[in-house]
């Protein structure tokens, strides 16, 4: 029996492989979902922005030594954490020492010697108010007197003398009132002397007062400066221990038993753990929408933790330009680069405790930008 021929093409097409209707099946299924994952990433992620050039920063505290001397002790060792005021080294202070004795009984004889030139200066005054009070007023009444007792004498002799060249006294009794007068001349004359040497003398004390007013002043000055050297031979002493200036791991120690240091020498460094913060290089490009505060999370590449904190400040400049040897456009072979711009990121406090964060560690910073 003979088939008819119109009915072949129909079953051609019935009898499609089932695995190539299958494919369709999943290619129109699955491009609308990857397409709607596709979306949700970049939704999620429009607003965050990420850098890979990030480290974590930190203090590095150097620590050295202010005064000359030789190490007696060395308590500090490296990678050991310390906390502020520990002693670290202990300088040999019997140099130090023995000037501070000196200092301090100069400071005593200095002392002493204000005394005695304050009591001069006492005795000075003393003598001085003497001869300008009571001296004087007696010497300056005794004269007034004398000088009272003279210019009698002399109204005497006027009196008497038309009475002797008449003979109606006696030139004897003449001869007496004249007498008297000479005698209250010499009386005044020596009064007035001794005045003028009671003023003379009390002009040299009050030089004398002068010159121990100045004689206390020297020994108050001697004082000062013996007290200054003194206080910092003190602050010297205190200089031979060496104390931690903050909490921090010991780190590069270069001081070693009985080394001789000087002033300024390097001992040893500071690291305070508790201090870090991290610095991102984030492209100029990223920066648009960055502002201080907003919320980052970095992930830290030793352990994959995930720790939150915030933009602290954006850099005033590029770390290129920062860079010990800027880049000079002007000679003619500029290529254009996409710069990174320093972004200071800190750690929030109550996830600081989380992950001890060390200076030079290699984090992932993402700013989520809202």
């Amino acid at each position: 029996m003979s088939q008819d021929p119109a009915s072949q093409p129909a079953t051609a097409e019935n009898s499609a492989p089932p695995s190539t209707s299958k494919a369709m099946r999943m290619l129109m299924i699955g491009t609308p979902l990857a397409l709607l994952l596709l979306g949700g990433v970049w939704f999620v992620n429009r607003n965050r922005v990420s850098t890979d050039d990030a480290q974590v920063d930190g203090h590095l505290v150097p620590v050295s030594s202010r005064i000359y001397g030789s190490v007696e002790k060395v308590l500090a060792e490296d990678n050991r954490a310390v906390k502020a005021g520990d002693l670290l080294v202990a300088i040999d202070p019997r140099d130090v020492q023995a000037r501070l004795d000196q200092a301090k009984a100069a400071l005593a004889q200095a002392k002493a010697q204000v005394e005695g030139a304050r009591a001069e200066l006492e005795r000075s005054q003393v003598s001085f108010q003497q001869a300008k009070g009571s001296d004087l007023e007696t010497a300056q009444a005794n004269l007034d007197s004398r000088k009272a007792s003279l210019d009698k004498a002399r109204m005497d002799v006027q009196r008497m003398q038309p009475l002797a060249a008449r003979q109606e006294i006696s030139a004897q009794q003449f001869d007496g009132y004249r007498t008297q007068a000479d005698v209250a001349d010499g009386e005044w004359r020596a009064a007035t002397q001794r005045l003028a040497s009671l003023r003379r003398e009390a002009d040299i004390r009050k030089v004398a007062v002068t010159a121990g007013e100045a004689r206390l002043a020297s020994a108050l000055a001697q004082v000062d400066a013996a007290r200054a050297s003194q206080d910092g031979l003190e602050l010297q002493l205190s200089y031979t221990k060496v104390l931690a200036p903050v909490e921090g791991v010991v780190t590069r120690r270069f001081v070693e038993l009985g080394q001789t240091i000087q002033p300024g020498q390097g001992l040893l460094t500071l690291i305070p753990l508790h201090q870090t913060w991290v610095t991102a290089n984030f492209k100029e490009t990223q920066i648009a929408r960055m502002r201080p505060g907003q919320e980052v999370e970095v992930k830290v590449d030793m352990n994959g933790a995930t720790l939150k904190g915030h933009v602290d400040s954006i850099a005033g400049s590029t770390g290129s330009r920062m860079s010990l040897l800027p880049p000079e456009n002007a000679v003619g072979n500029f290529v254009k680069v996409v710069q990174r711009i320093p972004v200071k990121i800190r750690i929030d406090e109550a996830e600081a405790g989380k992950v001890i964060l060390r200076p030079g560690m290699n984090v992932e910073a993402t700013v989520i930008l809202k």
